[in-house]
């Protein structure tokens, strides 16, 4: 027999709406707002910074607070040169991938509205196979069915402009989410059915709860590392993803052996607050929620980093969910590590005492 989803049909929805809205690193407010709209209900308040953070509050006045986090941008590309001849180069907004770019279908983002263009690429029949170019930042470039500069910035389109793909939302055998921007605005969604799921159980948290959908992560992890001086926290769960090494050209020995569909992943590093990690891993064998673990290095590489080491030291832990073809526009996760993460959050929580001391020494 199936276990009941704790997802409604109100949740899903607004997932898909969620993952196809573009939210690109700089220019997130639009989903900002869509979450926030979202959210409002199970909240008591909201935060919003100078450069688009924003923290739903349960509890505002409490004295302890606790933060549960993602980020809502998703990478993107810049127009950066246009020719005489009316094709367009770019540069990276983020982490983004040159080689899957060819071929593609993109939206540039113009004051006058979305602009429709394509990644060109020259024709099979005309390469050598012996001496092919690969894509490279210097040799990928936009079409936008214009022959020359003036019609193109007739357009609306000047150098700054931002673009994002078209690629959207759809559910892969009934078994994983596939889309762009799930890294990370997944996270968004799953730290809101927290949101949710506190209120319709009528849980009551000791403590204020800050959830936290912070921009910028993709450029350094700058929305956090605002949001942490504006919120001061004692305790941070971030969530995001982390690498499905099961695919094939993946390679475990660098990359850790972690499987879509076993649990959320929890990481030990030096930024993990290793008395709040073992609350979690305590949560998760108590509840039986399946998890697996990573290690790292110096960094995690995650908003986590941003949170541990400020205002004199945040208790914080990441809890990741696996996912495949990071950064490409076919991202794909599992539905049961989905709701798997949502729970975690949420029994995690349950468990943070008031004024809770996380302190290695007392």
């Amino acid at each position: 027999m199936a276990k009941k989803s704790i997802l409604n049909a109100k949740s899903l929805k607004f997932l898909e709406a969620y993952i196809n809205n573009p939210s690109p690193t700089g220019f997130e407010s639009e989903g900002q707002k869509m979450w926030l709209n979202y959210i409002k209900p199970f909240v008591d308040d909201h935060m919003v910074d100078t450069y688009g953070s924003v923290a739903a509050i349960i509890n505002p006045k409490a004295e302890y607070k606790v933060v549960i986090e993602a980020h809502a941008d998703e990478i993107s590309w810049f127009v950066h040169y246009i020719t005489d001849q009316g094709f367009i180069y770019l540069r990276r907004n983020g982490g983004s991938d040159h080689q899957i770019a060819p071929s593609k279908r993109v939206n540039i983002h113009t004051d006058k509205g979305i602009v429709k263009a394509v990644f060109g690429w020259p024709a099979i029949h005309v390469r050598k196979a012996a001496a092919e170019e690969t894509p490279k930042l210097d040799n990928i470039f936009l079409d936008c069915g214009c022959t020359t500069k003036e019609e193109v910035e007739a357009l609306g389109i000047h150098v700054g402009c931002v673009i994002t793909y078209e690629d959207e939302f759809m559910v892969l055998n009934d078994k994983y989410y596939v889309g762009r921007a799930l890294d990370n605005r997944i996270g968004g969604f799953m730290i809101a059915e927290v949101a949710r799921l506190l209120h319709e159980n009528k849980v009551k948290l000791p403590f204020g709860l800050y959830i936290t959908n912070s921009v910028q992560e993709e450029v350094g992890l700058r929305g956090a590392e605002m949001m942490v001086q504006n919120i001061k926290p004692n305790v941070a769960i971030v969530t995001d993803v982390c690498h499905d090494t099961q695919t094939p050209m993946m390679n475990k020995i660098e990359s850790g052996d972690n499987a879509a569909g076993k649990g959320p992943v929890l990481t030990v590093g030096p930024a993990v607050q290793n008395n709040l990690l073992k609350l979690i891993q305590t949560t998760a064998d108590k509840k039986k929620i399946p998890f697996q673990r990573a290690a790292a290095s110096r960094a995690t590489g995650t908003d986590t980093d941003a949170f541990a080491y400020a205002t004199g030291g945040v208790a914080s832990a990441l809890i990741s969910l696996p996912l495949k073809y990071m950064h490409t526009t076919v991202e794909m996760v599992h539905k049961e590590d989905v709701e798997n993460v949502i729970k975690l959050i949420y029994e995690s929580l349950q468990n943070i005492k008031n004024n809770h001391d996380f302190r290695y020494l007392k």
